[in-house]
């Protein structure tokens, strides 16, 4: 495995990168987002649900860059792309992967991440057809009778905690947009549901799915994947962007936040990443950047919308971005991005994807726009 060195104590702050020029982080995003566009590339049969162009994977990327689109001196060449390229590609649709996975219906949440691009498309152009799909399959959902089993076999509930970032905020865009709180009551209850199955409250972390109960890794503590947790902090970031302050349950979602971001921190390696295991770094020893990414942009967020203590967060936020630049290519690839999954698995140098540049680019954007920066 190619060595990975940033600082020798990260944690200290004047090792550390400091997040105070502007220029530089605009350079680091433009270059990981014209890689990972001209690498763009997407099946047209198979399997669709990671790998068509309406994919979770692909639209994690799609996310990120207009994150960073609305902040870059190459905004518009950025939404021109996601535009031409991806939304009239799409069609703009949501995904219709339950023909092809009829036990997953319509109600399979991977299927709803690209809905949260396309209402960052409909803000900027306010075209109708932007989001006509996503409001007939919510409204079929809200409207149907999932199964609400939460056993890890049933899609059509948020049975893993992945569906915390992939569904939650089209639910919440939607209720919002249409003035009508069935969508967020909706979004509400399955989230509790996720949380009550899947959150260890000794640990302050969410178990991927209930297959992961009672397990353990080697070295015999509990198994919390380190993408997954990254997925459920940053799903919260992106619901509390647009929650409203006085909506009555903010204040659950504020709490989980809090204590995520809280023993995340403590989790973080000495070099400012986290790890695909976060109780067993010494059996996954590498950098997962995927899951650095996402946890990084919870806590940009957190500092930025006061949720966070800035002097408890920024120096474990200025760690964790300086192991991110080290993990950029000078042409611009990502590295050691966990390949997709369910649980912590090995990572090495060359493994990339697009999930990971999304959340890479939402992590930045972030950061870019500190107060103080």
């Amino acid at each position: 495995m190619i060595p990975f060195f940033i600082c020798t104590s990260c944690l200290k702050k004047n090792n550390c990168y400091s997040l105070n020029n502007k220029a530089e982080v605009a350079e680091a995003l433009n270059r990981v987002a014209d890689w990972q566009i001209d690498n763009f590339s997407y099946e047209t049969s198979g399997n669709l649900h990671d790998y068509g162009i309406g994919a979770w994977g692909n639209s994690v990327f799609y996310l990120g860059l207009t994150h960073w689109a609305s902040l870059s001196g190459k905004g518009e060449q950025y939404y021109n792309w996601l535009y031409n390229e991806v939304g009239k590609e799409s069609s703009w649709q949501i995904p219709a992967n339950f023909i092809s996975y009829p036990r997953y219906g319509i109600y399979h949440a991977d299927e709803l991440c690209i809905a949260q691009f396309y209402f960052e498309m409909y803000k900027k152009y306010r075209e109708p057809l932007m989001i006509e799909s996503t409001k007939k399959r919510l409204k079929d959902i809200v409207s149907g009778s999932p199964d609400r089993d939460m056993s890890h076999r049933n899609k059509q509930t948020w049975t893993w905690c992945d569906a915390l970032f992939m569904a939650p905020p089209a639910y919440l865009s939607m209720g919002l947009l249409e003035n009508d709180t069935s969508y967020i009551n909706f979004m509400d209850r399955s989230y509790r549901a996720t949380y009550n199955h899947l959150f260890d409250r000794e640990e302050s972390l969410f178990y991927r799915d209930d297959s992961y109960l009672g397990k353990r890794e080697v070295n015999g503590e509990k198994i919390f994947w380190g993408r997954g947790n990254g997925w459920v902090i940053a799903g919260i970031a992106n619901l509390l962007k647009n929650m409203p302050g006085d909506y009555p349950e903010r204040q659950f979602y504020t709490g989980l936040f809090k204590a995520m971001a809280s023993r995340l921190v403590e989790l973080q390696h000495e070099e400012g990443y986290w790890h695909a295991s976060l109780l067993d770094p010494e059996s996954y020893p590498s950098p997962e950047t995927s899951a650095t990414s996402l946890i990084a942009y919870a806590l940009a967020y957190g500092i930025n919308s006061g949720i966070l203590d800035e002097q408890q967060y920024l120096e474990p936020l200025e760690c964790a971005w300086n192991s991110l630049l080290a993990s950029v290519e000078e042409d611009g690839k990502l590295c050691w991005v966990q390949p997709i999954g369910a649980d912590p698995k090995k990572v090495t140098r060359e493994m990339t994807s697009d999930y990971g540049v999304g959340a890479f680019l939402m992590a930045g954007s972030e950061i870019f726009k500190m107060k103080n920066f």
